[in-house]
């Protein structure tokens, strides 16, 4: 029910997953950047009325207006830094856009027009080239430039999967003399034909796509493999082929090897593992470097060739989607021999495994605390360096040479932006949320930390403060727990919870135990208790929130969440009537009937430490599953959910949908097409907000309502 995966979640994608999603850190930018006008109806709630309306608040439908930068590439001379910038305004998803700053005079080079998207870009050599995915006239696919974006050329076609290859590196790498590019492209698979015939026919353990489609209930079965393109000719030969899938790409230093992340085996759908190879561009003969239990993720060449290095798990089972165990760096020696985890001094989800330019040390970001800061690991010894560390989220970064960095950094008031810092002087390079921001008040975000119920734990909390905050009145309170549960929320500017400030809410998020950012011990914490003392924990933040704020209102309180924040928010309502409604998206009612339909079936295994099947774990699922104690429930609900969802299956929702019904609870069920987990189209979104101001706003006015229960 999540991916941190990312390198980034995204500025205006946030409310889609709401920070749900921990693969590793491609996430990052994979979906980076992975969101109404309408009239808001002048209900009787106090704090909303003024606020609504207000010329200097943040509006739903300001989601259609938001940017953020996402990929971050330093030239070669340090000169120049390409970037990327995504947006809301088109017809469907949101779309990112390259550009290419010159850090000597801020000249900007834009590399397409119009709503037509650009980005994942890679320097030549030389640094006379930038390689991106683009359009050249009617084609799209591997496209070169210039840094000022002229002589765009068409190199290769470029095709994809939407099979689930959560964690995956960079796509696209030069040769070191730059005559050639390592990419990665998809070919049909041996089930492409039945699995899309008529009748559809299924031989594939693995046969869901990923947790982000949604158009299809089906896996295409294209396999991802490692081509080579040559620059001048324009000519591809394929390096790697079979039923595997190969990517994250990396070419060495001496022009030799692509090495290059791969599932493989025969049983690979059944049991996540990636191991690490290199393929020679000479004879195309494959060499295997690593054969571990754990998940070998975004190899590395050092500078000098000598050494690799990656992040990876250690545990026998490593979820394909999110996983309970944080990655660590690691370094191995070229050849696959004196493998050392250099990460282990710290104890948190380390993201990403970047070479520093004298290949004296690694470079990556790691959650802490609801932040994410960026480190340096001395490759020889040493203790770590934190070297961004502000309050916020450090995602995207390049070094240069002289130890400059660029870097995409957002803040508890700062979208995500670019950023440059030589020394100890930084200079904020981009404004891209400036048109819309410009005279807008954003909520403060203040953090806490209370007991939790066994006592094991103290738990963090953050709270965002209604704008236009006035002492001795009384203002709502919306929980929104977030997914994963191998997930944290944090201080960075959070757009949803802005708007719903904005709107007269306070808004709660509790980093529960499972959480990342807070140790494996914590994150560890839910193994065998879902459903039991992570809502706790989210149930103690809430009492905890309302001592300390005594200006929060006990009785117009709603909770909601998205994936396994809408379990937990299906869940709670079973456990208590608190709440004057809730909204839970996305969310786990039937750990069964969930664990046999999603694409990811090794979840439970991992969380539970078995199948269902095995020993009594059948009846202990079904005694946590919210739809067994529905009977229970008194809160409205309003249900939420993507009609392709393949990680969370739509039927979770239509379970409970009927069920509260037959219970005689005031429910509303909205399908949203075209989406899969969460929701990823801007005008969703902005949908989402609407009704979910209408159905908490009504809710919150009104005494509860009494079920009226169907007999038969």
């Amino acid at each position: 029910m999540a991916r941190s995966d990312v390198l980034l979640h995204s500025f205006v994608a946030c409310y889609t997953y709401g920070s749900s999603h921990d693969c590793v850190g491609d996430c990052l930018l994979r979906r980076q950047l992975l969101l109404f006008c309408v009239v808001l109806l002048a209900l009787p709630v106090a704090v909303s009325a003024q606020t609504v309306t207000a010329s200097d608040r943040l509006q739903p439908a300001d989601i259609l207006k938001m940017h953020a930068v996402g990929d971050v590439k330093l030239s070669p001379d340090g000169n120049l830094v390409a970037y990327t910038v995504s947006n809301n305004d088109g017809p469907k998803r949101p779309y990112s856009q390259l550009y290419v700053m010159d850090l000597r005079n801020n000249h900007i080079a834009r590399f397409s027009s119009g709503q037509e998207g650009s980005g994942n870009p890679e320097w030549s050599p030389d640094g006379q080239w930038l390689a991106y995915d683009g359009k050249v006239n009617d084609k799209e696919g591997l496209v070169i430039a210039h840094p000022d974006a002229s002589g765009a050329r068409f190199l290769a076609e470029i095709k994809g999967t939407n099979s689930p290859e959560p964690g995956t590196g960079r796509t696209v790498a030069w040769s070191p003399d730059g005559k050639k590019i390592a990419f990665v492209s998809s070919e049909e698979g041996p089930e492409t034909k039945d699995a899309t015939g008529d009748p559809v026919v299924i031989t594939r353990y693995l046969y869901r796509p990923d947790y982000w489609e949604g158009n299809s209930h089906f896996n295409d079965n294209r396999r991802l493999h490692v081509y080579v393109v040559d620059v001048a000719s324009g000519q591809v030969q394929q390096l790697t082929k079979g039923t595997g899938y190969e990517h994250s790409v990396d070419w060495s230093p001496d022009g030799n090897f692509v090495l290059y992340a791969a599932e493989h085996g025969a049983d690979a759908d059944r049991f996540f593992n990636y191991d690490l190879f290199t393929v020679n561009v000479r004879d195309g003969s494959i060499r295997q470097l690593t054969a571990t239990e754990g998940v070998e993720y975004r190899p590395r060449w050092s500078p000098d060739g000598k050494m690799i290095a990656f992040v990876a798990t250690k545990r026998a089972l490593t979820d394909r989607e999110t996983n309970m165990e944080d990655t660590h760096v690691w370094v191995m020696n070229a050849d696959g021999s004196n493998r050392r985890e250099l990460g282990a001094s710290i104890d948190n989800r380390q993201m990403s495994a970047e070479w520093t330019p004298d290949g004296t040390a690694i470079l990556t970001n790691v959650q802490e605390r609801g932040n994410v800061h960026l480190y340096r690991l001395p490759v020889n010894g040493g203790a770590p360096e934190k070297l961004l560390g502000d309050v916020g989220s450090y995602w995207a970064y390049s070094m240069r040479k002289d130890g400059a960095l660029a870097y995409m950094f957002t803040g508890p008031k700062d979208a995500p932006d670019l950023y440059f810092r030589q020394g100890t002087n930084t200079r904020r390079l981009t404004n891209v949320n400036a048109d819309l921001l410009r005279g807008k008040q954003l909520a403060d975000v203040e953090s806490f930390t209370f007991i939790s119920n066994d006592l094991k734990f103290n738990v963090e909390a953050f709270l965002t403060k209604p704008v236009g905050w006035t002492a001795g009145q009384k203002y709502p309170l919306v929980l929104n727990i977030h997914g994963g549960p191998h997930g944290q929320q944090g201080p960075a500017v959070n757009p949803h919870n802005q708007i719903y400030a904005a709107h007269g809410y306070a808004v709660l998020m509790v980093n529960y135990r499972g959480s990342t950012g807070y140790g494996q011990k914590f994150a560890d914490a839910v193994f065998r208790d879902q459903d039991g003392d992570e809502a706790m924990d989210v149930l103690y933040g809430v009492h905890a929130a309302l001592r300390r704020y005594p200006w929060l209102d006990a009785d117009r309180m709603g909770i909601e969440g998205v994936s396994y924040g809408g379990q937990l928010t299906d869940w709670l309502i079973t456990q208590t009537n608190a709440f004057k409604a809730a909204i839970p998206i996305a969310g786990i009612t039937n750990f069964i009937s969930y664990n046999y339909m999603t694409y990811y079936n090794q979840y439970e295994a991992m969380e539970w430490g078995a199948y269902p099947h095995q020993g009594n774990l059948m009846d202990v699922l079904w005694e946590r599953s919210p739809l067994k104690h529905v009977a229970a429930v008194s809160t409205p609900t309003l249900i939420m959910h993507g009609e392709n969802d393949p990680d969370v299956p739509i039927a979770e929702a239509e379970q409970l949908y009927i069920a509260l019904k037959d219970v005689g609870v005031e429910t509303v069920f909205v399908r949203y097409p075209r989406e899969g987990h969460g929701l990823s189209e801007p005008k969703h979104q902005v949908d989402s907000i609407q009704r979910a101001f209408e159905w908490y706003d009504r809710h919150f006015a009104g005494p509860a309502k009494r079920p009226a229960v169907s007999v038969p």
